[in-house]
């Protein structure tokens, strides 16, 4: 009785610090990654930053929205399923019930935010993410070696800027780590918490595959529209690297040429995503909420969400276990340290493009940029006020 009234605690703080990260988290998925790490690492010191980057890299790894995925390893690291569903509603709703809202209003409504502050939020977005690789970087990159790694990743990931080029600039990380730091795996292993054996993890990878291959079938043999959203959005979940931005063409293949939404209404759709904070993957929402056929609406919009993110949570699930005790193996260690450095590196490029280029326009830009670093790591504000700032500052310079 008194664990589960802990665990019961446990999630509903959970679920507390990720809804005001919901609420606040502009920026895309790389700039979530800086949030959680200014959150979970710097302020509540809930993990190391080298376990951070671990489950950073492995999440990389795996289908899906990574900075989703590490807020609900993050949960599940704190309260078990019930952390990782919490964390899961509370980063994800706030987006989610706005896009739907925006897909009910937007035939009596113009757009939901003015051009300046749309790039205010791409503003802060470059402070967060130059805070994020400066404080991975002078704990993850700590010699010649891993700052070599580092820039190498950085340059690879420019200069190929593709999810497949992110994981196999990561795998080929592990391997020069595995070569280079045989006797020094950097930080020794540390037991996380994970309250997941290796029999549960290879059940959720088992429900994964299963869906994955049953849906398709399962729509055959039974038509009916609920079902065939589910599979659609399922199946895209399931099979895209690299984030929120890559998923766009396989949602668009899906609802748009069977009428399921207009084209019109998915470019509107798009755009507003832009503007809301947590993940571009509640973009299902909104399409599940425009759907031209029945369920839409709320149904519509939770149906998809649902299908969208659930094989995220199956994969980390199943992955988790298994990440965890190659942690303790010596030879792990050395290529994780490889893998570590390689993360930051994709955070230097992802500083550069698309965050640096698509922000900074002018020297009006720059300015208000340093002032937002400035106030994250010098006043020590924290980033929601800053956000905040950074929307006014837009909306007066740039409308």
């Amino acid at each position: 009785m008194n664990d589960a009234r802990h665990r019961w605690r446990a999630g509903l703080g959970v679920f507390v610090i990720f809804l005001r990260l919901g609420l606040t988290s502009f920026g895309g998925p790389i700039a979530h990654l800086g949030y959680f790490h200014d959150e979970f690492v710097t302020r509540r010191r809930w993990l190391t930053a080298a376990d951070y980057a671990d489950l950073v890299a492995l999440c990389q790894f795996l289908p899906g929205p990574a900075s989703s995925q590490v807020g609900m390893a993050l949960g599940l690291l704190r309260a078990g399923y019930a952390g990782a569903l919490a964390a899961w509603a509370g980063f994800t709703l706030p987006s989610a019930i706005l896009l739907i809202l925006f897909a009910l209003g937007m035939a009596r409504h113009g757009q939901l935010l003015s051009a300046g502050v749309v790039h205010g939020l791409k503003v802060v977005a470059v402070t967060v993410v130059a805070q994020a690789v400066w404080g991975m970087a002078r704990k993850l990159c700590t010699d010649l070696p891993r700052v070599l790694l580092m820039a190498g990743a950085a340059g690879c990931v420019v200069l190929a800027p593709s999810a497949w080029a992110q994981v196999g600039v990561i795998a080929a990380a592990g391997i020069i780590g595995l070569l280079l730091f045989r006797s020094g795996a950097g930080d020794p292993p540390v037991s996380l918490p994970i309250m997941i054996g290796r029999r549960a993890g290879a059940l959720w990878l088992a429900l994964f595959c299963s869906l994955l291959i049953g849906l398709p079938l399962a729509v055959q043999w039974l038509p009916g529209q609920p079902l065939a959203m589910a599979d659609a959005f399922y199946r895209s979940g399931a099979l895209v690297f690299g984030g929120g931005h890559v998923v766009l063409p396989l949602l668009q293949a899906e609802v748009v040429p069977s009428g399921w939404v207009g084209k019109q209404t998915f470019l509107a759709g798009y755009g507003a995503a832009q503007t809301v904070p947590g993940p571009l993957f509640t973009f299902a929402a909104f399409l599940g909420a425009s759907m031209t056929v029945a369920p839409s609406g709320w149904l519509g919009g939770a149906i998809c969400l649902l299908a969208i993110f659930l094989p995220s949570f199956l994969l980390l699930a199943g992955a988790l276990p298994f990440w965890r005790d190659l942690r303790g193996n010596r030879r792990a260690q050395a290529a994780l340290a490889g893998m570590n450095a390689a993360v930051v590196g994709l955070l230097l490029a992802a500083l550069y493009d698309p965050v640096w280029t698509g922000a900074m326009l002018g020297w009006r830009d720059l300015a208000l940029a340093l002032v937002a670093l400035a106030a994250l790591m010098w006043w020590k504000l924290p980033p929601w006020l800053v956000v905040l700032g950074c929307v006014a500052a837009g909306w007066f310079l740039f409308s």
